[in-house]
């Protein structure tokens, strides 16, 4: 008898999957507990096992395709040799019903005007269509060059090379106003590149993964209905230099990221209100009970939080060894969701990168994300005098509704305080 296999929900907030790779093909027999599939979800990419056995005998999601939770993606047969024709024949659509009709309202018999909130509509954005596009040859300096006389009289006199440029004339004949794309003629010219292949304007459009589409979604979400604040903050990171080379130096190896990860653990212990957040549903403000900082972690599909609990509890060396056990475990998507679901507080760091300064979006509901840049020689104000020194941006983004300027301003003090002193992170 046939039956089929359903998208699985593999995480809570998972709404719709990707096949990333089927393991069985058309005709195998594939056993109870056997590697069926692998799934690509809203956070990492997870091998499904079937539940029951059978012949597999139709794929309805290729490799790639997605398909919403509990949508059939296979047929499998008890036998090999069973028909499916006719299995899943579409049922056949119910005649629409008549819409009755109402006698039409007065002015007068209309209901009174409700106030409602104002419900926020999505902007349509479309690409522009390529532009008409005739591919062009590429002059050279031994080929005859089809010019109008007014453009050779114009290029004489200019002292403009011909050769360096492709005509927009009949046959690509140079015109005169081609000529203000023209090189000065003389013993150097500026090789061509060759003639382009592509339409001005051409496109393709790549379908977004699981994990992208729910980034894509909280991102623009967090942005629209987050009242976002921003206080930026410059520490000098001349102790922070010197700490990191002194324990590099007795082979304790972390990362300047370890130790902004407990200065804020230690900083949130002293200014509760940044490690808290909104529940817009409730309206309500959440005050979490424990320090979890969430960490931003790149992987080619998208953005991933894994969490460090209890930061607080943690030396440097805990946290820099979880933090590399968590970023492998994301990289090679078998993070567990209570890993990367929660937290309290964020820290994104774009340093590695060479980034001076940037704002992080804040990862809902949370009502806090601190952005931490790179370590730069800067001119330094100390004691009223300018000196060079190593500096370090931090930009911390809040929630509004939760956490007032004055109370983030306080919190980045602490965490300046805790960042130039940072023997206080190893003590």
């Amino acid at each position: 008898m046939p039956f089929t296999v359903t998208m699985p929900k593999l995480s809570p907030t998972m709404e719709e999957g990707q096949i990333a790779k089927w393991h069985k093909n058309v005709g195998d027999k594939v056993e109870p507990g056997e590697l069926l599939m692998e799934v690509a979800t809203d956070k990492a990419t997870i091998e499904y096992n079937a539940l029951d056995g059978g012949y597999l005998r139709q794929l309805l999601v290729k490799e790639g395709g997605n398909a919403s939770v509990n949508q059939p993606i296979a047929i499998l047969t008890e036998q090999s040799d069973e028909s499916i024709e006719g299995f899943l024949k579409e049922e056949p659509k119910k005649e629409d019903k008549k819409e009755e009709s109402k006698p039409e309202t007065t002015k007068e018999d209309a209901p009174a005007a409700t106030s409602k909130t104002p419900v926020i509509t999505k902007p349509v954005y479309a690409p522009e269509k390529p532009l008409p596009f005739a591919k062009t040859s590429v002059s050279k300096p031994s080929e005859r060059v089809m010019a109008s006389p007014l453009a050779k009289k114009l290029a004489k006199e200019k002292g403009l090379d011909l050769t360096t440029l492709d005509g927009t004339g009949p046959g690509g004949r140079i015109m005169s106003h081609d000529l203000d794309r023209a090189q000065p003629a003389g013993k150097f010219v500026l090789d061509k590149k060759g003639s382009p292949t592509e339409a001005p304007g051409a496109f393709e459009e790549v379908t977004l993964t699981p994990m992208r589409k729910t980034i894509a979604q909280r991102l623009q979400d967090a942005k629209t209905f987050v009242p976002h604040f921003y206080v930026t903050q410059e520490i000098d990171a001349g102790a922070l230099v010197n700490l990191k080379d002194q324990l590099a130096a007795l082979d304790m190896k972390v990362s300047y990221n370890d130790l902004v990860v407990k200065a804020c653990s230690v900083a949130l212990r002293e200014h509760p209100i940044i490690n808290s957040g909104f529940n817009p549903t409730n309206n309500t403000l959440i005050k979490f009970k424990t320090i979890d900082i969430s960490i931003a972690v790149n992987l080619p599909t998208g953005l991933i939080t894994p969490i460090i609990r209890h930061a607080d509890y943690k030396t440097v060396t805990e946290i820099s060894s979880e933090i590399k056990a968590l970023a492998n475990r994301a990289k090679d998507g078998k993070l567990e969701a209570h890993e990367y679901r929660g937290g309290s507080f964020t820290v994104s760091n774009l340093g590695m990168f060479g980034v001076k300064s940037f704002s992080a979006i804040i990862n809902p509901p949370q009502g806090g994300i601190l952005a931490v840049s790179g370590i730069f020689d800067a001119p330094l104000v100390k004691n009223g005098q300018v000196i060079s020194g190593k500096v370090m941006s931090l930009t911390l983004s809040v929630d509004h509704r939760v956490i007032d300027g004055v109370a983030a301003a306080e919190f980045m003090q602490t965490l300046k305080k805790y960042l130039e002193n940072p023997v206080a992170l190893v003590i």
